[in-house]
């Protein structure tokens, strides 16, 4: 069974910086597309950030691409997302999500391409 499991939400103010984690107990760790997803209250889960084995990476936007990293680390199977200049829009509950895809395979920014979920973490950006 592929289980994500976030960790490294919490509280902080506004212009600070979280790293999000994601452990997933599976091998090989080389097929999963990894991709962050995040829901805040009252609205839709969307699309915050994808990486693939090969370590290509796709952002919602290019601005959340200014704050925002993701990264991996396959000897791990872990998945960080590092977010710096927080702002209060981006409190929410973020979500870790594996697709198998195969290694090289393009990110998908669909909820629905993605099949493994993580239970959350939430972040809360205070002003």
């Amino acid at each position: 069974q592929v289980q994500p499991v976030e960790s490294g939400g919490g509280l902080v103010q506004a212009g600070g910086s979280l790293r999000l984690s994601c452990k997933v107990s599976v091998r090989p760790f080389d097929n999963y597309v990894m991709g962050w997803f995040r829901q805040a209250p009252g609205k839709e889960r969307e699309f915050v950030a994808g990486i693939n084995w090969s370590h290509q990476t796709a952002y919602s936007t290019d601005s959340l691409k200014d704050r925002f990293t993701i990264s991996r680390d396959n000897t791990r199977t872990t998945v960080y997302l590092q977010m710096n200049s927080l702002t209060p829009e981006d409190t929410a509950v973020y979500y870790c999500a594996a697709a198998y895809l195969g290694g090289f395979a393009q990110v998908p920014r669909r909820r629905e391409e993605y099949k493994y979920w993580g239970q959350g973490t939430q972040v809360t950006v205070s002003s």
